[in-house]
């Protein structure tokens, strides 16, 4: 039986930026790749007006699916920077709905406990996705989904993602799929050209001079998140002595007793 992976994100460039490795390498594993993203990034841009950036967005999410080896993804196309003005546990049960209907071994996430994160879309998905998690067996919350027909599913594996690996305790070794990982997220070239402006302009209001440390890559917005980027994963894979890695922080159950018998067994 295919093995499927769900990842639950907040923006369109998400899963790439902080799992795209270990995604691309569970898709060649042979792994079904279901991705939902939550918001439809209409804020990211310093051009662009709000409905042509949601629009160009989704283009990019679906051809960086593609390159990942995940299916076209999910959007539920909630405005970007206003998940916490939706209805109380509205996130939640689209995500338990997600992890009831397409009945994931693993689900990928935002970590609700790695205390560095600032944007509000992040922290809003990362408790909804860990609550839709942990409750999703339950045949009592949101009993209208059982009326749908869809049942009640545990999740095996939970890869609860983070920038740091400060506080992980599982480094996925993507040395061989840092390429993927890099292309994907050329993908969403609206959000690399913003990405690296914002970063820019803070680091010209703070008097830093990034082209000292950038070089000719300071010119080339891709060129500059890449170099990031692998600075972050050559970070994480020093955790296991490897090039490149992704941290998370992984449980195979959510209570601390079973997750100890687990280790006993």
């Amino acid at each position: 039986m295919t093995k499927t992976v769900l990842a639950l994100v907040p923006h369109p460039d998400d899963a790439e930026f902080f799992a795209g490795g270990t995604i691309a390498k569970m898709a060649r594993e042979g792994a079904r790749v279901v991705i939902v993203i939550a918001t439809d990034g209409r804020r990211g841009s310093f051009e662009l007006n709000g409905e042509e950036l949601a629009r160009l967005r989704a283009e990019e999410a679906r051809r960086a699916a593609r390159v990942l080896g995940a299916e076209p993804p999910i959007l539920l196309g909630h405005p970007d920077l206003e998940l916490d003005t939706l209805p109380a546990g509205k996130l939640r049960e689209q995500f338990m709905r997600a992890i009831r209907l397409h009945k994931p071994a693993v689900v990928i996430a935002p970590d609700p406990f790695a205390s560095t994160e600032i944007h509000p879309d992040h922290r809003a998905v990362a408790w909804a996705a860990s609550d839709a998690i942990a409750f999703a067996t339950l045949p009592l919350m949101h009993p209208e989904h059982l009326a749908d027909g869809l049942e009640t599913h545990f999740v095996l594996e939970k890869y609860f993602y983070r920038e740091s690996p400060e506080g992980a305790n599982k480094i996925v070794d993507i040395s061989d799929a840092m390429g993927l990982k890099l292309a994907a997220m050329a993908e969403h070239k609206s959000q690399v050209t913003f990405l690296v402006e914002d970063v820019m302009r803070q680091a010209k209001a703070a008097g830093v001079d990034v082209g000292a440390v950038l070089g000719e890559a300071a010119g080339d917005p891709m060129a500059a998140l890449a170099w990031a980027l692998q600075a972050q994963a050559a970070e994480a894979g020093q955790q296991m002595g490897v090039t490149y890695g992704e941290a998370f922080r992984y449980l195979r159950f959510g209570y601390p007793l079973l997750e100890a018998l687990a280790g006993e067994a």
